[in-house]
């Protein structure tokens, strides 16, 4: 018999789609023949709370992390990759507001009836409400969840640490931050018996009909995220070189967006981004920076999700969102997307912060974040395979843009 390390290492190593599908259709299965059994709804509150519980000090210590681990001295490239990246961003967030208001959709949750929530009329009352949010303790800001907080004392860490923090401090603080993702990943890695919980409960509460309502959110993600990959993209490279951007475009997701869309994690490809900006002649000064530094800011897909996702939910409980503050949340989803950790479903664990401007609970946040691992199996891949080309993308088309201000030729 193979031992329990040999069991646990061929599970870790079998395809996280296949598992999380496979726990979605049991899921389903037991809910129709098997119906009011308690432990296997239990499977799915373990996975939220195990979730709940990790989620705040993950992005308390990643953003520290990012922000004192920050190399400094950027050059013209560096300059335009990053505005890129955070343009690109916000566009995306901006992009899934319109889609999500000309498309309203519900998330079917439980308990929502009876809670109180509502979003502040005014411009003046959101931004009122965000300071006060986040002018406080770190550690209880951290024990209750307020996202708003933990970013903001991440970023003041991060700078303070990158001031006076010497190499050992600033190992160690990268040691943490892989150590709490590898945490993040061994949760996950109970996600198609977590999944299978969540989908047990749902369809015994709500029938099979649930998928519909799954199927048009699907929809929305899905067609926001290629908008931005074959629209978006190509316009903006266009304008940045003065010619035609799909030979690039299309490389670029024939050969990372395939990996990523099954590795379903931006770090886990940046290797293939590396290898095929050599195969490219791009400077690897140039992209042994960019490209790592894509995997953490660059993230269109994961303004998507948290934006429509966030808007779902505030559909759902009847919260009336002005434009005003729905451009707000753009601009929110847009800074909590570049805090998406590297590991598959990173983008869902900061859906609360983006709900908790419209006072929405945790734990109805986080009920939005389970909705999200269901469609995940199609949601996740996309997205990381949006988010991991446009790191080649963007990076390529700066370089060149800098070789065609020198008179230099090149062909994308």
């Amino acid at each position: 018999m193979k031992s329990l390390k040999s069991v646990l290492q061929s599970w870790q190593q079998s395809n996280l789609m296949l598992r999380i599908l496979i726990g979605i259709i049991i899921g389903a299965v037991l809910a129709i023949f098997l119906p009011g059994v308690s432990i296997i709804s239990m499977l799915g509150d373990l996975f939220v709370g195990a979730l709940k519980g990790i989620a705040p000090i993950l992005v308390a210590v990643l953003v520290a992390s990012s922000i004192a681990t920050a190399r400094g001295g950027l050059d013209g490239r560096f300059r335009v990759v990053i505005l890129r990246y955070m343009l690109t961003t916000l566009i995306a967030a901006v992009l899934a507001v319109f889609a999500s208001m000309l498309f309203p959709t519900s998330i079917a949750l439980a308990h929502v009836e009876g809670v109180s929530s509502s979003a502040p009329g005014k411009l003046s009352d959101i931004f009122s409400n965000i300071v006060k949010g986040i002018i406080t303790n770190p550690i209880t800001a951290i024990t209750n969840a307020n996202y708003l907080s933990i970013l903001f004392w991440a970023m003041i860490v991060g700078l303070a640490l990158k001031s006076v923090a010497n190499e050992t401090t600033i190992s160690n603080l990268r040691q943490w931050a892989n150590t709490i993702s590898k945490v993040v990943a061994w949760v996950i890695q109970c996600a198609p018996f977590g999944i299978l919980g969540l989908v047990y409960t749902t369809v015994s509460q709500s029938g099979l009909e649930i998928f519909t309502t799954y199927g048009r959110l699907l929809l929305i993600l899905v067609c926001c995220m290629l908008t931005m990959a074959l629209i978006i993209n190509p316009l903006i490279i266009a304008i940045m070189l003065h010619r035609n951007p799909y030979p690039l475009v299309f490389r670029c997701l024939k050969e990372s967006a395939v990996s990523a869309f099954f590795t379903r994690s931006s770090a886990a490809n940046i290797p293939v981004n590396m290898e095929l900006c050599k195969r490219m002649g791009l400077d690897e000064n140039f992209y042994s920076v960019c490209i790592p530094l894509g995997s953490i800011v660059n993230m269109d897909g994961a303004a998507v999700t948290i934006t429509v996702m966030t808007l779902a939910t505030c559909h759902t409980m009847g919260i009336e969102v002005t434009l005003g503050s729905a451009l707000v949340l753009s601009v929110i989803a847009a800074l909590a997307a570049c805090g998406a950790s590297g590991v598959a479903g990173g983008s869902l664990l900061l859906i609360p912060m983006a709900c908790s401007l419209f006072g929405i609970s945790n734990d109805i946040a986080m009920q939005v974040v389970g909705v999200g691992f269901i469609i995940g199996v199609v949601q996740d891949s996309v997205e990381t395979a949006i988010n991991s080309s446009s790191d080649v993308m963007y990076t390529a088309a700066a370089e060149f843009r800098e070789r065609m201000k020198r008179g230099e030729k090149f062909e994308l």
